[in-house]
């Protein structure tokens, strides 16, 4: 079987760790690699080669710097094709989806190919007489990045490129779950030219993460993940001197007026709720529906098109097996036995189930399930309260809109939220009073673009910095602001310097 090792320096590294995780196609359900789950020695080690690496590269000018990047970028879309194939087959999504998750991160690649420009500090003249201040933007050191299975390329390429861009090196570790896709890109990083050790992938599970959010060289972290390990992450990386960029969990809700095109809405539905078998931090889970008419009437023209979702593997269109599927399996089998779990307790709960998933998932090999719909879901349930990160879609009634904004601001997550609706009062009222930090109108998933930030509010995010954008830069630089005055020579002054 194939084994999945480290790359560092350059190289690939085997772990001699002797621990192994398989990892699966979740169309099939069959192991098809062995990645070793590297040891805390071993991960220090990695830092080592990081730590040594980034003098060098960071002496590197900022231009030159984002040349390299640019190479990487373009052997990323030479290879577009062959990395959404891997793509699908470590993680299930199917094949266009894996195609729009590269675009999505290569755009961050774009936005750090202008780190020239991005780095460019402050400048005030004559502070005092004959006195300039001047702020630099300097890298941080070693930084690292700890990813999710759901994104094996996009959550990475909105870490590292900026922090390669700012001039410090990398440590990735990506989830065991599709951790090929991590080996692909430092194998093109290097053929881009970046110098050895500088960016470096580590796989391994928790002893691993321990290692590196306490390494006393680490000096920055990024995670996206669930809740509970964003807030462990935040707090002992915090407690060990890092600055810390920790995404949490989501539980998105899109209020619906009355006024809404149904079409739209029903589309929009459709893709934010069910699209990549509903494992984004993104998805839309919960659609707040404002008066029982157009609930009845969103439901009703719901319940047909999730029924009559094509779903199977992720890889048919490619493999000439008809048109592609629109949803493909979820990534493991205890994850779509989690799923099921939630869809159980939304029954017995007494929520209405429109079209049950569970049965596609007895239906031959792999870990499919079907779309699920609930309506008259109320806040006290389970499915309402936790992120279920699965094709699962709960419809909530509420009488009038200050009802549905008040659900949406009491729920602790807060990372997005849309509001559909054909009057801008109303749509500006939610931008400005929502307490969700990605806030679309009209628009099903408000990812921000790489040149602004990306992350929530609530227990969807912890630390100050988002990731890429502005705060992308910041978080990968710190600051120093040099105070200069070339004074002719004069005696010593024995009082506080002031300025004259």
């Amino acid at each position: 079987m194939q084994r999945i090792d480290n790359f560092v320096a350059g190289q690939l590294s085997p772990s001699q760790s002797n621990r192994f995780a398989s990892v699966c196609n979740p169309a099939n359900g069959e192991a098809i690699a062995q990645v070793g789950l590297s040891t805390a020695a071993e991960t220090a080690e990695v830092v080592a080669v990081a730590k040594a690496a980034q003098v060098d590269w960071a002496a590197i000018t900022p231009l030159n710097r984002a040349r390299v990047l640019f190479r990487f970028k373009a052997l990323m879309e030479a290879h577009k094709d062959e990395l959404a194939a891997l793509i699908t087959t470590e993680h299930g999504k199917v094949y266009s989806d894996a195609h729009g998750e590269l675009v999505r991160g290569l755009e961050v690649v774009e936005f750090a190919c202008g780190i020239p420009h991005l780095l460019k500090g402050e400048h005030s003249q004559n502070l005092g007489t004959a006195v300039d201040s001047f702020s630099v933007m300097q890298p941080v050191g070693v930084c690292a990045g700890i990813t999710p299975f759901n994104f094996p390329a996009m959550v990475a390429l909105w870490m590292f490129p900026i922090a390669l861009a700012c001039g410090n090196s990398f440590v990735l570790k990506p989830s065991e779950k599709d951790p090929s896709l991590a080996n692909k890109m430092a194998e093109l990083l290097k053929e881009a030219g970046l110098p050895d050790g500088v960016f470096n992938v580590v796989h391994g599970d928790k002893e691993s993460v321990d290692a590196l959010i306490t390494h006393p060289d680490v000096a920055a972290v990024s995670f996206v993940g669930s809740t509970p390990i964003a807030e462990y992450i935040y707090s002992t990386a915090s407690a060990h001197g890092k600055r810390v960029q920790a995404l949490g969990g989501a539980k998105n809700h899109m209020l619906v007026m009355p006024d809404a095109d149904l079409d739209g809405v029903t589309g929009a539905l459709m893709g934010a709720a069910y699209g990549a078998a509903g494992e984004r931090c993104m998805a839309i889970s919960v659609a707040v529906v404002v008066g029982d008419e157009a609930a009845d009437r969103l439901v009703a023209a719901l319940k047909p098109k999730v029924a009559a979702l094509r779903v199977g593997p992720g890889l048919s269109a490619l493999q000439g097996d008809g048109p592609e599927n629109e949803m493909g399996p979820v990534i493991s089998a205890a994850h779509r036995d989690s799923i099921i779990g939630y869809i159980d307790s939304g029954v017995s709960e007494g929520a209405e189930l429109v079209v049950d998933g569970r049965p596609l998932a007895q239906q031959g090999p792999g870990f499919f399930l079907g779309g699920s719909l609930f309506d008259r879901v109320t806040p006290e349930m389970r499915i309402y309260r936790e992120e279920i990160f699965g094709p699962v879609l709960a419809v909530v009634r509420v009488p009038d809109y200050e009802t549905g904004l008040k659900l949406i601001n009491d729920h602790e997550y807060g990372n997005g939220t849309a509001i559909f609706t054909q009057s801008g009062e109303v749509a500006r009222d939610f931008g400005h009073r929502v307490q969700v930090g990605m806030v679309g109108v009209n628009v099903p998933i408000p990812v921000p673009m790489a040149f602004h930030s990306f992350g929530g509010w609530k227990r969807s995010v912890f630390g100050p910095l988002n990731m890429h954008g502005p705060d992308g830069v910041r978080f990968y630089t710190r600051m120093k602001t040099i105070t200069a005055r070339w004074p002719k020579t004069e005696g010593a002054e024995f009082v506080m310097p002031t300025m004259k």
